[in-house]
């Protein structure tokens, strides 16, 4: 290419000054306005459906309606997988997108989704409620507070949160804010059933009166000439008083509500799922950031309005703050700058050491240049900052400096050898350009697999390929451009002559000459030197086996989760008496920060990764906040000691947050068929097995306990004789035990139900259900067990599907440091005898942690084509030589021997991230390649014999080579600190310094034999090379 880039550069040096002063300011006002969160966007592609069929058995809701909305739900084609489970009187089915499907069709789906439910709404039964819809799961609310007051009831604190939660709507950046924990208030009409018999009132009788008296009807106007004038009637209700002194017209008599019926105004019974904070009820206030804010100025703002918002409370009541993103983001963006702080100054100290003072500042210089671009482009591509972009540009800075260091050091050569500063800029252009832009987009198409990898996993980490492409490519052309303008304004005047007025040839030192021989020896001895190679590479395979696997590793925040299931069916009441117990036990822990437990349901997510619990009666959630890593595992095992002692009947977890996508428990075997009691025999068989292993904990099966049942056989003769019907006996008993809503009392903006129902002893006592009065046609009573009979039995208390077969789940915890898919491992050869006894059509399947991976594998696996022709296709029109371009791909696996002995040495798992760094490491390994045939190649067009071609570029290549890889091995170092990409720093880090030693001693013999080069020498002049 006649045109030279460098030497423009150098001719036009006030254009450079004002593109370097522009881009400056371009970085530093763009890093200023980058939007912070904790982890990239990302979309969920879960949806719900939820659909109530009050009366009906778990049975009777799996056959009617789940399975009608799971089979329609199979129509759309679009789903990764269709669980649902069924529960007595409700049906839940979750509907998961495929994997693959972009962001921008979700919404799409869920309109297909709602279409084809609503189309099949007739043929579910006539009395249930729904489907109801719900696809906003991916919410965050990274800021939670607690509303607190001693001696303050539900309805006021409520009153107080819906004032914060329009005010806090209001602040900058805000997006959603819910309530969390309220509790509906009720006007409780409590009436004792034997009461009413005796007295000959009808129950229905009472409820009517209350219904009709309080009903808003519309009386009338009257249209005179002039104006139009409306009719109110009064009697409505406007206090309990009201509702107590209610008269009720009885045959010839009338008597007051309040002489028959108590009469009192309370809160929800069972209580509604709720919240405590520090031992006492709360209501929460959950508050999430929009899209695209800065979660760090959100803090700042929601902190002023907090402060303000405190001021406006009661005395004895209180808001404080559960969960604090802002906090998190602040202490993991701060650490992840000291990362590139330390990273940066390695760097640096690596270029003066080596290239001296005033050679080492000119690649100082491009690194703010480099990081100004690419902050200018990530504004313009809108990449945040988050955990997985920081990390990206620390991994990005140690290959950043290659280009500059490579132009630089070209340059300041050629000053050595006698040429001037643009006639140097202009060669280390002609030389190295090239090569230097083919090696730089074969590195960044290492990463090229995460950006076309189509799975939840890929969407999580695709901003490394994003960030890492940018700063590669903005470092080419800071090397190309700037660095021969700072060159020529920086670098000393090198031309060294010696006495006789000849210039010095810098590769005749003593260093240069012992490691030409070297190089020769390699050469000479090309055999011994590939067979060594190939025997430590597969000697690196057969080890890496021993490499422990994982998929992510756990966060470090600084939460724990504490979740607690009862047996299913089991009372809100039952599932309280166990949380408080451990509430106060918490209550006494020092090393705990807060804890905040959620009874009835589990935590909202606050975390992006969080496992959420769905509502039900039997399970409680508590999240612990500690103060730092150590006190958490130190309360962590605390925990695990006192529920394993204290709390043997209830089935516990103890875990810390999760980094990518949720998976829940790490271990997780499936058992599908057809028939319920079949399938469950199976999975007690896998759990047996799973059971069995000494580093295995938690081992249970997701439903297994049947939930107790009363049944009423009713002789229905003699219920008609008696003019009873089964609906009127169902009305009769709900009415009696849980309340039926007879009226709604309007005070201001609430609507609170006046419920009826039987008195408290009544209500708990099963042995007098058979006592319980039944109101016939007439007008009379008749106690229930006259016309029916008692059965207690039990039945199932949930039913799980997956894709519409019934399916059990075997679910379990890892003990020590053990990691999932080594024990998933061990465990499969001990199924094989229960995967022998399946019948047809019935499946085993590994589910958690290993399946997650798996996918998130194969969807980077589908990008390797494209990674292969995208590297072949650029290795080609570099090197234009096929049998070249192949000898140097060849060595791209070779930094495998790195990886496995710094990830044994170093006791990092091989997990998704550091996979992500082993592919990208083959381009950073083929970038020096590249480079290395290529001076070899324009050596050998010099006059030179190929065997001197060989090794005087491999001299000649020495010094960049070694330094790139040395800046990027040391600029690794501060990152391998961290939880999240430390075995991908070591990864590389292994990988490099294996591979740099095989580009300088491997590649050589490596072309000498792949040419059958014979030892022949020709002359060339220095100045010419």
């Amino acid at each position: 290419m006649s045109f030279n880039l460098s030497e423009w550069a150098l001719k036009n040096r006030a254009l450079v000054l004002y593109a370097m002063i522009l881009l400056g300011a371009m970085g530093a006002i763009s890093y200023a306005s980058l939007g912070q969160s904790e982890d990239p966007p990302f979309t969920f592609k879960l949806m719900t459906i939820n659909t109530q069929w009050p009366g009906a058995s778990a049975e009777e809701v799996s056959r009617q309606i789940t399975e009608r909305i799971e089979k329609k739900l199979m129509e759309t084609g679009d789903f990764e997988r269709i669980t649902s489970y069924s529960r007595p009187g409700e049906s839940l089915v979750m509907f998961m997108a495929r994997d693959e499907m972009r962001s921008k069709e979700i919404k799409d789906l869920w309109y297909q989704v709602r279409k084809k439910v609503g189309d099949i709404r007739h043929t579910l039964p006539r009395d249930a409620l729904g489907p109801f819809f719900n696809d906003e799961f991916g919410t965050t609310f990274g800021n939670i507070y607690a509303l607190t007051g001693p001696g303050f009831d539900y309805a006021i604190m409520k009153d107080y949160a819906d004032r914060l939660q329009l005010a806090l709507q209001r602040v900058e950046d805000v997006g959603k804010v819910e309530l969390v924990g309220l509790q509906d208030e009720k006007i409780w009409v409590e009436i004792s059933n034997t009461k009413l018999a005796s007295l000959g009132i009808p129950l229905v009788t009472v409820q009517q009166a209350l219904q009709s008296q309080n009903a808003v009807a519309d009386a009338g106007f009257f249209e005179t000439p002039s104006s139009r004038v409306r009719l109110r009637v009064s009697g409505e209700f406007t206090s309990v008083e009201d509702i107590r002194h209610f008269p009720i017209q009885v045959g010839n008599r009338t008597i007051k509500l309040g002489d028959i019926a108590t009469v009192y105004r309370g809160f929800s019974d069972p209580p509604q799922p709720r919240m405590r904070f520090m031992g006492e009820n709360a209501i929460g206030i959950a508050v999430s950031m929009k899209d695209g804010g800065d979660i760090l100025k959100l803090g700042e703002n929601l902190d002023k309005a907090f402060a303000e918002l405190q001021k406006s409370l009661p005395l004895g009541m209180e808001l404080r703050k559960v969960s604090d993103q802002p906090a998190a983001v602040e202490a993991g963006v701060g650490e992840f700058v000291q990362v590139l702080m330390e990273a940066l100054v390695i760097v640096l100290l690596v270029s003066f050491f080596s290239l001296g003072w005033r050679t080492g500042m000119v690649v100082a210089l491009s690194i703010p240049l480099v990081l100004a671009m690419t902050f200018a482009s990530m504004k313009y591509f809108d990449i945040g900052l988050h955990k997985i972009s920081l990390g990206a540009l620390v991994l990005a800075l140690g290959l950043m400096v290659d280009d500059a260091i490579i132009a630089v050091e070209m340059m300041a050569i050629k000053m050595e050898q006698g040429f001037s500063r643009i006639k140097a800029a202009g060669f280390a252009w002609k030389s190295t350009a090239f090569p230097m832009l083919t090696g730089t987009l074969i590195t960044a198409a290492g990463f090229l697999p995460i950006a076309t990898a189509q799975s939840s996993t890929g969407e999580y980490t695709r901003s490394i390929f994003q960030v890492v492409t940018i700063a590669l490519l903005a470092s080419w052309i800071a090397a190309v451009v700037f660095v021969p303008y700072l060159g020529e304004k920086l670098l000393p005047n090198l031309a060294r002559k010696n006495a006789s007025g000849d210039v010095h040839d810098p590769y005749q030192k003593p260093f240069y000459q012992r490691f030409r021989s070297v190089v020769e020896w390699c050469v000479r001895y090309r055999k011994t030197v590939i067979g060594l190679t190939v025997g430590i590479f597969v000697f690196s395979l057969l080890l890496f086996s021993l490499v422990p696997q994982q998929f992510f590793p756990s966060s470090n925040r600084l939460e724990l989760m504490v979740d607690m299931k009862l047996e299913e069916g089991a009372s809100l009441i039952a599932t309280q008496e166990q949380a408080l117990r451990l509430e106060a036990m918490l209550g006494e822990n020092e090393l705990i920060e807060n804890y905040v437990g959620y009874m009835g349901s589990g935590s909202p997510r606050f975390y992006l990764s969080l496992d959420q619990k769905l509502p039900a009666a039997s399970v409680a959630q508590f999240v612990i906040l500690t103060r730092n890593i150590d006190e958490r595992e130190q309360v962590r095992s605390w925990l695990e000691e006192t529920l394993k002692r204290d709390f043997p009947t209830v089935r516990t977890r103890v875990s810390r947050l999760e980094n990518g996508p949720p998976v829940g428990y790490p271990l997780q075997f499936r058992v599908s068929g057809e028939h319920i009691p079949q399938v469950r025999e199976l999975a007690r068989r896998v759990a047996a097995q799973v059971r069995d292993n000494p580093h295995t904990q938690n081992v249970h099966l997701d439903w297994e306990e049947p939930s107790k049942v009363v049944r009423l056989n009713v002789d229905q003769d003699r219920a008609r004789t008696l003019g009873i019907t089964t609906a009127d006996l169902s009305t009769a008993l709900q009415a009696s035990l849980s309340g039926v809503a007879v009226s709604q009392y309007r005070e201001d903006n609430e609507l609170i139900n006046v419920e009826v129902r039987g008195d408290s002893h009544e209500r708990h006592a099963l042995g007098l259900l058979g006592n319980l009065a039944v109101q016939t046609d007439s007008g009379r009573s008749v106690p229930l067990n006259q016309i029916a009979t008692l059965e207690y039995g039990f039945e199932e208390g949930i039913i799980w599907h997956r894709d519409r077969l019934p399916t059990v789940t075997i679910l379990a915890d890892v003990k020590d440091d053990a990691l999932p898919a080594t024990l998933v491992n061990q465990i499969m050869p001990q199924l094989e005898d229960v995967r022998a006894d399946l019948p047809p059509g019935y499946l085993l399947e590994v589910g958690g942690t290993v399946e997650e991976s798996a996918r998130g594998q194969k969807s980077v696996n589908a990008g390797m084509p494209l990674f292969i022709l995208v590297v072949v296709t650029l290795l080609m029109l570099q090197l234009r030589s096929m049998p070249l371009s192949l000898m140097v791909f060849i060595t791209a696996p070779l930094g495998l021997i790195g990886v496995t002995f710094f990830l044994l040495i170093f006791q990092k798992p091989f997990g998704f991230v550091a996979m992500l760094g082993t592919i990208a490491l083959a381009g950073m390994i083929m970038r020096n390649a590249v480079i290395l045939v290529d001076q070899i190649g324009q050596d050998m067009d010099q006059g030179l014999s190929t065997w001197d071609a060989i090794i005087e570029s491999t001299v000649r290549r020495f010094r960049p080579i070694v330094l790139t890889a040395l800046t990027a091995v040391l600029a690794m170092i501060p990152l391998s600190r961290s939880v999240f990409f430390g075995p991908m720093a070591v990864a590389i880090m292994g990988g490099l310094i294996v591979a740099t030693a095989l580009t300088l001693l491997f590649l050589p013999a490596l072309y000498a034999a792949w040419f059958r080069v014979k030892e022949e020498h020709a002359t060339a002049t220095h100045n010419e090379r």
